[in-house]
């Protein structure tokens, strides 16, 4: 039984969520409840095969090999529905690298691309970086979730002839999982206008129930036929620093598209680390899964209490999926630069600033909450603390 109540000290070890912060902000004794990765170790049978590894002592060219192909392919079956042959898994450093690759695969500068507001911040960095113009379609929230606003992103297609749009699913910051009948909807307008859909199903695995998720290729019978999708266990399991991810492409022709563009990059390869940790994920992972999701449902059910009790002034978005949480610090009409000021040197306490994932982002914050109960409440407090008078 894994113990996600243990606190890991993660200071000085180069940690992008514990480290930077000192720098980034001038603030000592800072808590971070921002970055998405989580504040637990890697499930045991992971880090026995890294041991195993570095026993061995040999750290090598490594080819891919086909039990990391057989793993992927259970994992998806089992867990996506989805039937999957080891020519349509392309591996890649990450997702966004793969998302880039595809970008110049099968856009050219100064071609439209959409993405939601608000959604992660890199996709419309990437866009832009690549000298893609950037189209933005605004979530609508009703009932407490975001809904796509399906009217816009057609008049969008038409008005800026789209090449490709970037699908976060599930949805990051907003943990929206979309259901079935949601990504019908786009997909048939993607089909209708010619758009390639990018889907970025990095947390495919981390729903909470009755939300079930459902992978944009099963979506439609042949939503395969324009879209890819990109996905990794390392969300899942905990392992962000190993950088390793895949695409599946079930079309061919788009396969052979994307494949060139890897090869002309030199991504193809990909470190001993990634597959030796991914092989490992998603043959022992199970059970460490099923342990870790009720430890997430109680830190959210914990946090909607306290902000019910403590800030009810703040508004929650409660994820169906993710642990990221998406908040609405409007009602106490600060400033974007005003509220993170105020939870860091006030609060002592790190959010992701709402505004970096859009216009409609403004005066939001995202909140993390995978880490240790008595961490999460430590930062919750600080969050009083940071907005009290």
């Amino acid at each position: 039984m894994t113990n996600f109540d243990q606190p890991i000290e993660r200071i000085g070890s180069n940690s992008v969520k514990w480290d930077t912060i000192l720098t980034m902000y001038n603030e000592d004794d800072l808590l971070p409840l921002w970055i998405a990765d989580m504040d637990f170790r890697a499930p045991t049978d992971v880090l026995s095969a890294y041991q195993a590894l570095l026993t061995h002592g040999v750290l090598g060219y490594t080819d891919i090999p086909q039990d990391l192909y057989t793993a992927i392919i259970r994992w998806e079956r089992e867990r996506h529905h989805l039937d999957l042959e080891k020519k349509e898994i392309l591996f890649f450093p990450g997702v966004l690298a793969g998302i880039t690759t595809a970008i110049q695969a099968f856009t050219k500068p100064e071609e439209a691309i959409l993405i939601h507001d608000p959604v992660y911040p890199p996709f419309a960095t990437i866009i832009t970086n690549n000298k893609r113009k950037l189209v933005r379609s605004q979530l609508n929230e009703k009932d407490g979730r975001f809904v796509m606003d399906l009217a816009d992103i057609e008049e969008k297609f038409k008005r800026y002839q789209i090449k490709v749009m970037i699908l976060c699913n599930p949805h990051n910051p907003g943990g929206r999982v979309w259901t079935k009948n949601e990504l019908q909807r786009l997909g048939e307008l993607c089909k209708k206008y010619a758009v390639l859909v990018l889907s970025d199903e990095i947390h495919q695995d981390l729903i909470f129930p009755p939300h079930e998720m459902t992978s944009f290729f099963c979506a439609g019978a042949d939503f395969s036929d324009f879209s890819l999708q990109f996905t990794s266990m390392t969300k899942t399991f905990n392992l962000a620093g190993i950088k390793n991810s895949y695409a599946l492409i079930k079309n061919d022709t788009l396969r052979k598209q994307l494949l060139a563009k890897q090869e002309e990059n030199f991504q193809q390869e990909i470190n001993t680390f990634g597959l030796i940790g991914m092989a490992a994920a998603y043959k022992t992972g199970d059970t460490w899964l099923a342990e870790l999701l009720p430890y997430l449902q109680a830190n959210i059910t914990y946090t909607v209490k306290f902000f019910h009790e403590h800030l009810p002034k703040v508004k929650i978005m409660q994820p169906e999926g993710t642990y990221l949480m998406w908040l609405d610090f409007s009602a106490y009409g600060l400033s974007d630069e005003e509220l993170e000021q105020s939870l860091i040197h006030k609060g002592k306490v790190v959010l992701n600033p709402g505004v970096s994932y859009g216009p409609s982002g403004k005066q939001h914050m995202r909140l993390n909450i995978a880490c240790p109960q008595a961490i999460l409440a430590e930062g919750l407090q600080r969050i009083v603390t940071g907005l009290s008078e």
